[in-house]
């Protein structure tokens, strides 16, 4: 009727502008451009909404075929969470003591760890309707926006649930501290209104609905969140996904190359032992590569020079095709073979490899093998890692009485060390509070540490500079050694009496 309205009104006015004498025409064409825009527009927004509708569809979704079997290491993180999720499903029992249903489980962890995996896997075994989403989904440039998803997605949670026959659900967050940030003073802020909406659902989540809600979060940076969403009765429980450790990495490296043909050399306790500090993803990267390496070389089987490529490659970063003088592949062999060297000194049969191969940013590396894993360092061990870190400029100005510039994220990394030994109060300025201590004052027992692990650098790389040569030779003509073939070259040494024995 509304329309049969402006219709009619829309042909008086035109009539009567014909009889006035005026022309419709101006009007018409203004008319149609009106009505182009307002189809352009109505279009736009449908096809936003089909967007947003096909998001949301897409975020529905089963009960998860990932099972924590399928999860390789992170044995007492799955425990954690198993006991965990418990409360979930056995519900009469926890009623029979008295307990109240857990809302929410934060996973934090570095990148790579397996959270969203750990958090499908949750779902799998609750038997719940898992429906995933990221922090991001939620930031908008309009008001309210954030805060209409939040309601959104727990409504479509529980509905899917139903409509699947599940008496739960399982709600994953990833990257929560885009919208679960502090909030600081009384500063307005659409994340603010998305936060308050997310903590009101979360209060809202209560034994006796029909559908039970679990909200599984995740996030990298957990001293970034707000303090009203750590607290109990939101997310309950706070289970650490770290790096994976030794036989974490063998379960993962073993999980991911099942379905791939291993040779017989293929060591995985071996290349384990050599990637300290990979998360999951980079191991499951790392076998990616060493099938990418086996499928370009024709091999029928990935052999273990293919995994070991693949770590270089990981870490580093594929191959490049920078040209180099020959004055500078002398210069940077000898920086390497200087880290080499005290790496040896240091501990026995750490040296893994000494290549020359440029790589990412690096013209050369030495790739170490740490041994076992170490989360505690004394000071010695610091100290050590510091010479490490000097060992490739010393040896340039053994050589060359000069230094390059190759040695800058060498002094970085020395810096980090020594930083580190300051503030865990192993220096001789004891123990410390860095914001207190003025710069001067730690820039200068900075410096002194440096200025005396250097010159026991050079004293050391001095002991064995008759080596340098024979190395040279060999790593110049072939590019890369290898562990074993440096401990050859460097088994025994008589350039002093108080010569050390390295390798063997």
């Amino acid at each position: 009727m509304g329309k049969g309205i402006s219709i009619g009104v829309t042909l008086s006015i035109l009539l009567f502008l014909l009889y006035l004498g005026f022309s419709p025409l101006p009007l018409l064409v203004l008319a149609v451009i009106v009505g182009m825009a307002w189809y352009f527009f109505q279009s736009r927004s449908g096809a936003q909404i089909g967007v947003g509708q096909n998001k949301r569809l897409q975020r529905k979704s089963s009960v998860p075929d990932v099972s924590f079997e399928e999860i390789g290491g992170h044995a007492r993180s799955k425990k954690e969470l198993k006991e965990a999720l418990d409360f979930l499903i056995h519900r009469d029992r926890i009623q029979q003591y008295g307990i109240r249903p857990i809302k929410g489980i934060l996973l934090s962890g570095p990148p790579g760890t397996g959270k969203t995996l750990m958090a499908k896997a949750a779902a799998h075994y609750t038997d719940s309707v898992f429906a995933a989403t990221s922090g991001s989904e939620f930031v908008e440039m309009y008001v309210g926006v954030g805060a209409q998803r939040i309601r959104e997605l727990f409504r479509d949670a529980r509905t899917q649930a139903r409509k699947n026959q599940k008496n739960s659900a399982i709600i994953f967050i990833d990257e929560i501290d885009v919208i679960g940030g502090k909030r600081e003073g009384s500063q307005h802020r659409e994340y603010d209104q998305t936060l308050n909406q997310l903590l009101t659902e979360m209060d809202g989540i209560t034994s006796d609905q029909e559908v039970q809600v679990l909200v599984v979060a995740a996030t990298n940076r957990k001293d970034m969140l707000d303090s009203a969403l750590l607290r109990p009765g939101r997310f309950d429980r706070h289970i650490s996904v770290d790096l994976p450790d030794k036989q974490a990495r063998v379960s993962i490296l073993k999980m991911h190359t099942r379905n791939k043909p291993l040779a017989e050399d293929a060591d995985i306790e071996r290349i384990a032992l050599e990637t300290f500090g990979f998360s999951g993803a980079q191991l499951e990267s790392l076998t990616n590569e060493a099938a990418i390496y086996a499928l370009r070389d024709n091999s029928r089987l990935i052999g273990h020079e293919h995994l070991s490529r693949a770590i270089d490659k990981v870490m580093m970063g594929e191959k490049t095709d920078r040209e180099t003088t020959r004055e500078e592949r002398e210069r940077v062999a000898i920086h390497e073979l200087g880290h080499a060297v005290v790496s040896e000194w240091v501990r026995s049969g750490s040296v893994s490899q000494v290549s020359l191969s440029p790589r990412g940013q690096a013209l050369g590396y030495v790739r170490h093998h740490p041994g076992q894993d170490r989360y505690l360092y004394t000071r010695k061990q610091l100290e050590d890692q510091v010479m490490i870190c000097l060992a490739g400029a010393a040896a340039e100005q053994m050589i060359y009485k000069n230094r390059s510039t190759g040695a800058q994220n060498d002094y970085e990394q020395a810096t980090r060390y020594i930083r580190t030994l300051m503030e865990a109060g192993l220096s001789d300025l004891g123990i410390i509070d860095k914001d207190l201590v003025g710069k001067e004052m730690l820039h200068a027992e900075s410096a002194k540490i440096l200025k005396d692990l250097y010159e026991r650098t050079e004293h050391l790389l001095q002991q064995y500079s008759h080596v340098f040569q024979e190395a040279l030779d060999v790593l110049l003509r072939e590019e890369v050694l290898s562990g074993d073939q440096f401990r050859q070259l460097l088994k025994y040494t008589a350039s002093s009496s108080d010569a050390v024995r390295i390798g063997g």
